[in-house]
């Protein structure tokens, strides 16, 4: 339904940020859009609790979204947030070209 993508920002005192993508390959405005509604409703009910001060996580919708039962998508979303593994930022200038 879904890819969860989390970064730890490395500031504990931070809140959580959100980030809701859909590609217009899924979609017309109206579709897109609904996605972007159904999933930013599931977090501010059950997901949200469960994300950890000072990350980034972006939700990347998927298709199947829109006729997903909306208990399994909070439910997977929520359970998702809890057992994603941290992933750290990679060190300033460690980045290649």
């Amino acid at each position: 339904m879904f890819l969860l993508e989390v970064l730890d920002r490395n500031d504990p005192e931070g809140e959580a940020r959100v980030g809701f993508t859909v590609t217009k390959k899924h979609g017309n405005a109206v579709e897109r859009n609904r996605m972007r509604r159904r999933l930013k409703e599931a977090v501010r009910l059950s997901a949200g609790f469960a994300m950890k001060p000072g990350h980034d996580y972006v939700i990347v919708a998927r298709r199947e979204l829109l006729n997903a039962p909306f208990d399994a998508l909070t439910r997977g979303l929520h359970e998702r947030i809890e057992n994603k593994p941290k992933q750290k930022r990679p060190p300033a200038g460690s980045r290649k070209l």
